[in-house]
């Protein structure tokens, strides 16, 4: 039932939609039991390369056969294989000096004055005086006029960066005010210093080696890491403190003012002449093995031109260390009900729902993405090696945690504002008398989260619904109330278990419009674009000829 009366351009919307929305009949049911079926402990938290994942994926291949449906995936397979690189370092390996300019070496200790990973490639790094060069954030946004690199040079130099993004009043305007941009983030510091030839990736932490922070880093930093598919290829990565910061630059013949100047908006990167680095360190290297599950129906007019809706299948397994025993004094399986089996269970719900309507015009691919919690590696697994080329992917829609609630006003999106995906959900929504916001949690830097992102990174605009607040009933008051409750109770814990008491209209009603969503995609011409200010749209706008 509509909410309330709205304009002509939602009307037409929903008229236009309606005829694309004749078969849905999403039942609440039927998704309530999906996911109790597949976090339930016989699944033992399905995390990757485990028994739960097999099951996990036995169990969405027979869904989709059942439905009829094609196997997505590579050569006409449903699975797409995705190994993962893990590394540990090796103890007494690690070594680090710098030598200024009258020569002298000045050895640094592991652990107090610099932290060091080599964790790409062979493990293995080993620079010998490599120069050193300051290139403040580490940021080139030539849509928001800011360029820290100017026209240095770094290639086979070592490049030193500060944490995050500008945040003075005087130049936030230019960023996303209380939203953090990708620009802070460390993987794009190493992308963009690997694109221009640099070795290696050091942050300047203005903090002392006794501050709590510099302490509890290092004692974390040994930890196994697995590598993200596709990530920057540096020799290695690492941190000094404020200390040492200052000795180099003073050994450059600089003052610390030139180490901080660096969010006016009009600095541009230097070396730090005469003074170089050599750095040593080596890891070990394991593999693991794990698997996305695609599944398709074919376009019946443009078969090259795809959608994908996305999910994670995985979660966090059994114990802290996520394949211990099942625990027969207390519960240590983390059953992962509502992250992600709910939008496990969502995804394979839509591609009913989508089979029984007409054939769309372009494929729709149903996307299970493996290993999320660990850092949306299997998403990135698929962006670094995909099936269906990404130039001519229309877009992406994410889901993760499907909301339990009644009805609500509003849709909550990640990264509002970044492209036109929201402009057209925007109007299913407001047939529908209800409106688009943003996530309303800015410090928790949601957009970059989930399983959408390494598309988005790649260019292709995506979308990932959230958890509406402002409830038809109680409105933002008990919404928010009831929202904080659940998250704090339940994230990434075991008592994240399924319960016939979930109320889950809140989520019908996100899974219709996202349905709604798709096929008017599936059955149009339309490239959604990114918007003007977004960091994301030069990707795009590189492979704009193949979708002329």
């Amino acid at each position: 039932m509509l909410r309330g009366l709205f304009g002509g351009a939602a009307a037409l919307a929903l008229v236009l939609s309606a005829g694309l929305a004749s078969a849905q009949d999403f039942s609440a049911e039927r998704i309530s039991q999906d996911i109790r079926h597949i976090s339930s402990d016989d699944f033992q938290g399905r995390y990757p390369g485990t028994e739960g994942e097999r099951m996990t994926l036995a169990w969405l291949q027979a869904q989709y056969e059942a439905m009829g449906l094609e196997p997505g995936g590579p050569n006409g397979q449903w699975l797409q294989e995705v190994v993962l690189k893990r590394y540990t370092p090796i103890a007494g390996t690690a070594s680090a000096s710098w030598t200024g300019p009258d020569g002298t070496v000045h050895p640094l200790t592991v652990g107090t004055d610099i932290l060091l990973r080599s964790g790409s490639n062979d493990g293995k790094a080993a620079i010998e005086n490599a120069g050193l060069a300051f290139v403040g954030y580490g940021i080139n946004a030539p849509e928001r006029n800011w360029d820290d690199w100017g026209d240095i040079d770094v290639r086979g130099k070592v490049v030193i960066v500060m944490a995050g993004e500008p945040d003075a009043p005087e130049v936030t305007e230019r960023f996303n005010g209380a939203y953090p941009t990708a620009y802070s983030n460390g993987w794009y510091k190493a992308d963009e210093a690997f694109r221009r030839g640099a070795v290696g990736v050091i942050t300047l932490s203005m903090v002392e080696a006794a501050d709590v922070s510099w302490t509890r880093g290092a004692r974390f930093n040994d930890r196994q890491r697995t590598a993200t598919p596709g990530a920057a290829d540096l020799e290695f990565t690492g941190v000094i403190n404020r200390s040492i910061g200052l000795a180099l630059a003073t050994a450059a013949g600089l003052d610390m003012t030139s180490l901080v100047g660096f969010a006016s908006g009009d600095f541009k990167a230097f070396a730090l002449d005469g003074v170089t680095l050599s750095v040593a360190n080596e890891e070990s290297i394991d593999t693991l093995t794990t698997h996305n599950l695609l599944a398709r129906i074919p376009g019946t007019e443009r078969p090259d031109e795809t959608i994908i809706y996305s999910a994670h299948w995985d979660h966090v397994g059994v114990g802290a260390d996520h394949v211990s025993p099942v625990s027969t004094t207390e519960d240590n399986i983390y059953n992962g009900a509502w992250d992600n089996a709910s939008g496990t269970a969502g995804i394979v719900e839509m591609a009913r729902q989508i089979k029984a309507a007409p054939p769309p015009e372009r494929t729709i691919v149903f996307a299970h993405m493996a290993a999320e919690e660990m850092g949306l590696l299997g998403s990135y697994g698929y962006a670094a090696n995909p099936v269906y080329p990404l130039e001519t992917t229309v877009a992406d829609i994410n889901i993760d945690m499907l909301p339990l609630s009644g009805p609500t006003r509003d849709v909550a999106i990640f990264g509002k504002g970044q492209n036109t995906l929201e402009d057209d959900l925007a109007v299913l929504a407001a047939a529908e008398g209800r409106v688009i916001t943003d996530d309303r949690q800015p410090e928790q830097g949601f957009y970059t989260r989930s399983d959408h992102f390494p598309f988005v990174r790649m260019g292709v605009p995506a979308l990932m619904t959230w958890h509406g607040v402002d409830w038809d009933e109680g409105g933002v008051e008990a919404g928010q109330a009831d929202w904080d409750a659940k998250f704090g109770a339940n994230y990434h814990k075991p008592s994240d278990e399924w319960s016939a008491d979930w109320d889950l209209r809140s989520a019908v009603e996100n899974l219709t419009l996202l349905y709604r969503l798709g096929l008017q995609l599936a059955n149009g011409d339309e490239w959604p674009t990114w918007k003007p200010n977004s960091e994301f749209g030069a990707r795009r706008a590189a492979s704009d000829s193949a979708r002329q």
